[in-house]
């Protein structure tokens, strides 16, 4: 359909229903003279009269009345999609697909995902976890979590967590047969589990930080893993000393699976950002989902931090 036929259709519904120039007139704000000369092109293009109309009033004809019965449901249909745009303006409403590392969606996604869900009950949140960068326009998300070196410069992006606190922890039945570490120098004495970020990559050194001096150290174990995930599941099955981030190990240290050590040597690296794209027109459901992970977090970004060491190169 050409573009001029749809608005001289909206404009003809318009006059059709009101059965009045004027009153049309003033709700597309223009003058009854310009919607006499749309209506006459109309009637020319289509080759029949459609509205009969004197001075004095204005009247359906038959082909008139026909096509404003087959107007109406489509005229109907266009007035509840706008309206429903307009309520999910208003209102977190449909899906929102976020992309996260493992880490941004355990560290500020999933201790809110329950609370966000029971408050704003019309949205579906599908969550998408992947360590590899990706284009989230061009694979249809909403908003991607990361730190923010890793985010292109052409988004916009909303700090959501302070520092990220490192937990070294172990099971409490591991530390039973050996005396928990005191220093990270005592880690030599003990089985660390061991995680290399990448296949053939180098393993990783665990950081450490007191009193403003930073250090690193290599540790030694007979199990070595490439997902975070693992390492925790491993100091949970006793095989030794993870390095954890914190709020990963939060929900083994509540049940007891899981004892903290070294807590004040343990470092914190740079927060992250949810990150979108474009200024305007933000999903009101992202917007919430934003906004309850800022008030559920710590933003406060003071003190020093440690390069990410579970960060993908």
């Amino acid at each position: 359909m050409q573009r001029d036929n749809l608005a001289d259709l909206t404009v003809f519904a318009a006059i059709a229903q009101h059965l009045s120039f004027k009153v049309a007139a003033s709700q597309f704000g223009v003058t009854p003279s310009a919607l006499s000369h749309s209506m006459r092109l109309l009637e020319e293009r289509l080759g029949m009269r459609l509205l009969n109309r004197t001075t004095r009033s204005v009247a359906l004809t038959d082909a008139g009345q026909r096509l404003l019965d087959r107007l109406r449901p489509a005229m109907d249909q266009i007035a509840d999609a706008l309206e429903d745009l307009n309520q999910e303006r208003s209102r977190p409403f449909g899906r929102l697909r976020i992309h996260a590392t493992h880490l941004a969606a355990v560290a500020v996604v999933t201790p809110i995902w329950h609370r966000f869900l029971a408050a704003y009950p019309e949205v579906q949140l599908e969550l998408n976890v992947s360590e590899a960068p990706i284009d989230i326009v061009a694979q249809g998300f909403d908003a991607g979590i990361a730190p923010l070196n890793g985010v292109a410069t052409d988004m916009i992006a909303v700090r959501v967590s302070g520092p990220l606190k490192i937990a070294v922890v172990g099971a409490p039945f591991y530390f039973a047969k050996r005396h928990p570490p005191r220093t990270p120098d005592n880690l030599a004495s003990h089985h660390c589990i061991q995680y290399r970020r990448q296949g053939d990559g180098p393993l990783l050194e665990w950081s450490f930080e007191r009193a403003g001096k930073s250090r690193k150290v290599a540790v030694d174990g007979r199990i070595t893993v490439n997902d975070i995930r693992l390492a925790s599941r491993a100091a949970v099955d006793g095989l030794g000393i993870a390095y954890l981030l914190a709020a990963q190990a939060q929900p083994y240290l509540r049940s007891g699976q899981l004892v903290r050590v070294l807590e004040d040597w343990s470092p914190a690296f740079e927060g992250l950002v949810v990150y979108y794209p474009g200024h305007r027109q933000v999903p009101a459901a992202l917007r919430a989902l934003i906004d309850m992970i800022r008030a559920a977090c710590d933003l406060n970004t003071t003190g020093s931090t440690i390069e990410n060491p579970f960060a993908v190169d």
